[in-house]
This record gives structure tokens, sequence and C-alpha cells, in this order.
């Protein structure tokens, strides 16, 4: 009886927590979808113009695959498809840019309004984009000549910290 009552209690709170994230954040997704994936420049690519198509699943910390192979200069229309029940993001560059953009993420407490709306891109190459659950993205990046610690994460507070992460080979 205890245990019932205990675990309708986290439900209760879960609930209300959920709702009170789950509101702003359908609103954030909405203007996020509006405004293009950050972190590209906004030219229009055409499809002549993607040499390939990569679908990535993101699940509840975890990505499929876990590694990609590209070739330097290759354009790939990325179709991220959320299987998972929490917000994730997308986000692909090197190593350095990356770690850059955990920390703004942290100091953010994970919220994407201030990235997604302002329309800050990065000017090194990344790219990115937020799904919500049962959601499908897509983000065009074209890969860099020269960079050996490519890889693509999600870096929600804990989310890359639980293992969120997949690399890119070059292949030369």
């Amino acid at each position: 009886m205890l245990v019932s009552r205990t675990i309708l209690m986290c439900r209760t709170v879960l609930m209300r927590k959920t709702m009170l994230v789950g509101i702003p954040s359908l609103l954030v997704a909405g203007m996020a979808l509006a405004s293009g994936e950050h972190g590209s420049d906004h030219t229009s690519v055409g499809s002549a113009d993607i040499d390939r198509t990569i679908r990535v699943e993101v699940g509840d910390m975890w990505f499929d695959p876990q590694g990609l192979r590209v070739a330097p200069g290759e354009t790939i229309r990325f179709e991220i498809v959320n299987a998972g029940s929490l917000e994730h993001e997308f986000v692909i560059g090197d190593t350095h840019a990356q770690a850059a953009h955990r920390e703004m993420m942290q100091e953010m407490g994970g919220g994407h309004d201030m990235h997604e709306m302002s329309g800050a891109g990065h000017d090194d190459g990344m790219g990115s984009v937020t799904i919500m659950p049962g959601e499908t993205a897509e983000l065009v990046w074209t890969a860099p000549d020269n960079a050996d610690d490519l890889q693509y994460a999600c870096h929600i507070p804990g989310h890359y910290e639980a293992g969120m992460s997949g690399s890119v080979e070059l292949q030369r």
C-alpha cells in the first residue's frame, strides 16, 4: 500500500512537471521548425546537391547508428527520428565546437528558446536541430575537408554524459 501511494505521488509530481515543461517546449519546437535548423547559413540546397540521405534514430540516451563514415566535402541530408519519450537534439561538428555548445546548453539549463530563436548559428561548420518525441527533423550538412575529431551528440543537460554521442569518420 505504501509503495502504491509513493508511486502515485511520483506520477502526479512527474505529470505536473511534464505539463510545465511540455507546453513551453511545444511552443519552442514550433518556432524551431519555422526557423529551420540553426548552425546553417540558411541557403537552399537542392536535392541534386545532396550526395546521400542518412536516417538517424534517436532514443532516450542513444543514437542509431552509433558511428558514421563520410567523405570530405560530401553533402548529407540527415533524417533524424526521435523514437524516444524525451526531447533531444542532433548536433554535428568537431569536438571543440561540441564542447562549447555543451557548455552553452548547461548554462542555459537545456532551454532551447535562446539559441533556436536568436538564429545564433555556429560559424564552425556545426549543424543542429532539436527533435521532440515522436517527431522527425531534417538537417543538411557538408562534411569538412579536414577534420579528425568529428562527432554528433545531444547536449541537453545529462544526455551527452549518459552516452548520447556518435563518431564521424572521414573516409580519405
